[in-house]
């Protein structure tokens, strides 16, 4: 079962499993057979099947929750240092400009926290964190903001035509009603 977030199960949803697990181990105390113990327990004879070799391997505390299926790779702590090396920018690490790509970022986390990430799980990660994917503004060197405002101003409106105003044309209701 998979949630939106990109999250397994809740704690709740864990917690309830893991109940169902427990019953089953004290049904499997009884004897009960597996095909009995699911349909009481309304599960499958698969799971019955797994839960019973992992309760006979290692006792109740096999059949016990091991905690979220994902746990993220990077902790909060490493994850603030990554931000830091995210602020030097990309230059201070060796790349020729000033952008951040995902396989760059890939590459900053091998190289400082000797993690394997992919593409799509660094975008995850990120955005979990409040970064969004951004596409720089490319702008001349020898751009003159005020000469292009200035322009925009005093020369654009003598450029540009005038609008068409709204009326009567061609496709109006009157000229087919006149026929």
């Amino acid at each position: 079962m998979r949630y939106p977030q990109g999250g397994g199960l809740t704690d709740e949803r864990r917690a309830f499993r893991e109940r169902i697990r427990m019953e089953a181990a004290d049904l499997f105390d009884v004897g009960l057979p597996n095909a009995e113990i699911a349909k009481q327990l309304r599960v499958t004879v698969r799971s019955v099947q797994r839960w019973r070799r992992a309760w006979q391997d290692l006792g109740p505390r096999g059949l016990r929750s091991q905690g979220p299926a994902s746990r993220p790779e990077l902790s909060e702590s490493l994850f603030a240092v990554l931000e830091d090396e995210l602020a030097k920018g990309p230059v201070a690490h060796g790349w020729p400009d000033q952008m951040w790509t995902l396989s760059r970022i890939k590459t900053l986390i091998g190289r400082r926290f000797h993690k394997s990430f992919t593409l799509s799980g660094i975008a995850q990660m990120l955005h979990r964190h409040g970064f969004s994917h951004q596409v720089p503004a490319r702008r001349a060197v020898e751009r003159d903001e005020q000469r292009v405002a200035g322009w925009v101003k005093e020369t654009w409106p003598q450029v540009e035509a005038p609008r068409r105003h709204s009326g009567p044309s061609s496709s109006s209701r009157t000229k087919r009603d006149s026929r």
